[in-house]
């Protein structure tokens, strides 16, 4: 490829974005939609492999947004199943309603979201890291193995990597959540109750000692199986050996993967869970994973990556409108809905944690119908309609945030 020439009179972009997941590919199609020339860099080439399969219902609005149908090709998600196998307690809670959620394989949907960007105009370059960034009074310089980008603002989307963050040190790890994940997707599922989780469109969330297990359905057949412990792991323990005597425990996971077949080794992430204390400043923003990552229980990570991705590209375009993009405060107003999506959230797997909150509170759900429907919507993503009891449950005395 061509070494790209840097116009110092003039930055060739007016958004350069870093990472081409859900995150990146939504805040650039936006911003090529309001008009500004937008460059997206990432570093892997799609279709890859990506966790984070189950979707919720109030981020359709950003999909509609972007002009796609997340429902084509995917499973129907009607809600999520809390399960004790030991107690053969369960709970069902109703998520999809006003908006429909889908369970989605992410090297399909994040290559959906890539290919949507390059249709709405956005110059995406795979294969092409992004290697540094430097920050100056009216243009951001972006190096890569393809050379210098020149552009008006700078967009940190690279996920966990969280390239801006860990580069100056803002990244904080959250110790007292999930530790450490282990799983992976099988092929060829079939019978009764394969049968009955398509039908139903459920995730299934299997209550264990260590954790919690998730249990997706993916079209073709296919199923997501993952593991989280709250602790540590153990000294010398095998990975894989500890998922499959976990599998072979569950009763149900037993009688839905009879015949199925593993389709790749069983994958590991650690040490997922943390924050990022300087989300932005004059003339960067840092999205989706990047801006902070939590525990996967409640499946929050692509949710808030799509509507927080949403929010800053609004921004953005209003300042490259007024020529306040450098402005450091350009993102201020935002703040709180931020805050607020993101620690109810935070707040949500803490008492998970904590508190056995399943147990106390989702499997007793049932007798108060007003807490039962206040839990759904928060599993549905519904964060800042602003009258949900449970939320200010959720946030009082953890959080000093006053709701809109």
């Amino acid at each position: 490829m061509e070494r790209p020439v840097v116009v110092r009179g003039c930055p060739a972009y007016d958004v350069i974005v870093a990472g081409g997941g859900p995150a990146g590919c939504t805040a650039a199609t936006l911003l090529a939609m309001y008009g500004h020339r937008v460059l997206l860099l990432e570093k892997a080439r799609h279709p890859r492999f990506h966790i984070g399969e189950s979707m919720l219902p109030y981020a359709e609005p950003v999909i509609r947004r972007l002009g796609l149908d997340w429902g084509e090709g995917n499973v129907f998600k009607a809600g999520a199943v809390f399960i004790d196998e030991v107690s053969d307690q369960a709970m069902f809670f109703q998520l999809s309603g006003v908006h429909r959620a889908y369970q989605v394989e992410r090297s399909r949907f994040d290559r959906q979201l890539w290919d949507n960007a390059a249709r709405h105009g956005v110059d995406c370059r795979d294969r092409c890291p992004v290697e540094a960034v430097r920050f100056a009074d009216e243009r951001v310089t972006v190096a890569t193995p393809d050379g210098l980008f020149d552009g008006r603002y700078f967009i940190d989307a690279t996920g966990r990597a969280a390239l801006l963050g860990r580069r100056d040190r803002c990244i904080e790890r959250i110790r007292h959540l999930g530790r450490f994940a282990l799983y992976t997707h099988y092929a060829s599922v079939a019978g009764a109750l394969a049968d009955e989780l398509y039908a139903q469109g459920n995730i299934w969330i299997l209550m264990v000692d260590l954790g919690w297990m998730w249990v997706i359905p993916l079209a073709g057949g296919k199923v997501s199986v993952g593991l989280v412990s709250k602790y540590n792991r153990p000294a010398g323990t095998d990975t894989a050996d500890l998922f499959r005597r976990y599998v072979t425990a569950s009763p149900r996971l037993r009688r839905l993967l009879a015949g199925a077949r593993q389709l790749l080794p069983i994958q590991a992430e650690a040490n997922f869970s943390y924050l990022n204390h300087r989300r932005d400043g004059p003339r960067y923003v840092s999205i989706g994973d990047a801006a902070g990552f939590l525990d996967p229980v409640f499946s929050s990570g692509v949710f808030l990556a799509l509507t927080g991705a949403a929010r800053v590209a609004d921004r953005i375009h209003l300042g490259l409108e007024n020529g306040t993009e450098g402005d450091p405060e350009l993102h201020r107003p935002d703040d709180r809905d931020y805050a607020l999506g993101f620690n109810t959230m935070y707040a949500f797997v803490e008492r998970f944690y904590q508190s056995d909150l399943i147990h106390n509170v989702f499997f007793e759900a049932h007798r108060d119908v007003r807490i039962k429907r206040a839990i759904s919507e928060l599993l549905a993503g519904n964060l800042w309609q602003g009258d949900n009891p449970w939320q200010d449950t959720l946030l009082q005395g953890r959080f000093a945030l006053t709701k809109p």
